[in-house]
């Protein structure tokens, strides 16, 4: 069959992005065909001549950005802009897909988390639209949910609130649903007697992983690390749920200034930068500048290089070198660090999260 995804982004480091692309490498050794629309292709995942990119749907474009902030961040006295803004935006949208699925012969279209959490509103909106106008079957992979964090999604104007509602999740009756834990599916099933499929996110153990060769031998010297260091990784983006400052004041409560912790993530997802300047402020307050590095420049889900030719390293790679982990998240939809660092078999000092602190 010929597989349409549709994403936001990938070739990144997120959780949505890399369960995208253990999906394709599953589908694609079960001999079918995959085509990508996303907003942003960080890095080639299949075929460039199947991808397809469209820089409104990146959810660091300037009408998502624009629709965040008036929606819920920075909401006008009348929202009839916004409003109209998102009409007209998610036609344009539902025009974009229904013609990228006629130009491709797709079969089946695949929904990464666009259509579940509202983080892109138009977007999600656009495809609504279209999936209520096309016979094809689809399948939404869903990874977080608005209710799941708490007042983020909560707008003024009860329009949204009802767009919200209405779009995320999509509910069409060409529509199935996966989602990455049994919590996720008994809500759906509660609040909208949705049937969905669990389906966990993977890794492939028959894959070498965090070992270390002489192709990451250099990692730690490239990221500011020195011999006799002792590097705690924080293998996650700059988010504040991720609870990166739990992290930080353990570096300081270990009083050892050879502990030193490594962030592999970028601030890219940090709303106006206000987790990553709080993280700034700590490491200035406590006196750990040179014992916290930011390695996001280094580091992709992939090995490859930067467009000044310099070695980029892998998550594989990070784990190999880390002698401990960090992951005090108070969320996460599955917790890929967590089950990453258990395959490299490096210990973990980790929060009791939700879902997994479920019974």
């Amino acid at each position: 069959m010929r597989i349409g995804i549709i994403i936001g982004r990938i070739g990144d480091v997120d959780g949505v992005a890399l369960e995208t692309e253990k999906w394709i490498q599953v589908l694609k050794k079960m001999g079918h065909e995959i085509f990508i629309l996303s907003g942003h292709f960080k890095e080639h995942v299949i075929e460039p001549e199947n991808q397809k990119a469209r820089r409104s749907f990146s959810f660091f474009s300037p009408e998502c950005e624009w629709e965040q902030n008036r929606a819920f961040f920075f909401p006008p006295d009348d929202p009839e802009r916004l409003l109209s803004h998102l009409d007209g935006t998610a036609n344009t949208v539902a025009t974009t897909v229904f013609q990228w699925i006629l130009d491709r012969r797709i079969d089946v279209l695949l929904v990464e988390n666009a259509s579940s959490l509202p983080a892109h509103l138009s977007l999600g909106m656009g495809i609504m639209r279209c999936a209520e106008r096309v016979s094809l079957p689809i399948v939404i992979h869903h990874h977080d949910f608005s209710w799941e964090r708490g007042s983020r999604y909560a707008s003024p104007f009860p329009e949204i609130t009802q767009i919200v509602e209405e779009t995320f999740p999509l509910r069409t009756s060409n529509a199935r649903h996966a989602v990455i834990n049994s919590n996720q599916q008994g809500v759906l099933k509660e609040k909208f007697d949705i049937d969905a499929m669990v389906v966990p996110n993977v890794m492939d153990f028959d894959r070498p992983f965090a070992r270390k060769d002489s192709y990451n031998a250099d990692l730690p010297a490239s990221i500011g690390l020195q011999e006799g260091d002792i590097p705690l990784f924080q293998i996650t983006r700059i988010v504040e749920r991720k609870g990166i400052d739990v992290a930080i004041d353990l570096v300081k409560r270990l009083e050892d200034p050879k502990v030193k912790l490594v962030i592999t993530g970028s601030a890219a997802d940090d709303h106006r930068k206000g987790y990553y300047g709080d993280l700034l402020s700590q490491i200035e307050r406590n006196g750990l500048k040179g014992r916290v590095l930011f390695a996001h420049h280094k580091l992709l889900s992939n090995r490859g290089s930067s467009s000044t030719g310099e070695r980029i390293f892998s998550l594989s790679d990070a784990y190999a070198h880390a002698v401990a982990c960090t992951y005090f998240s108070t969320y996460e939809g599955f917790g890929n660090a967590f089950v990453e660092a258990v395959v490299a078999r490096r210990p973990v000092f980790v929060n009791n999260y939700k879902p997994a602190s479920r019974p």
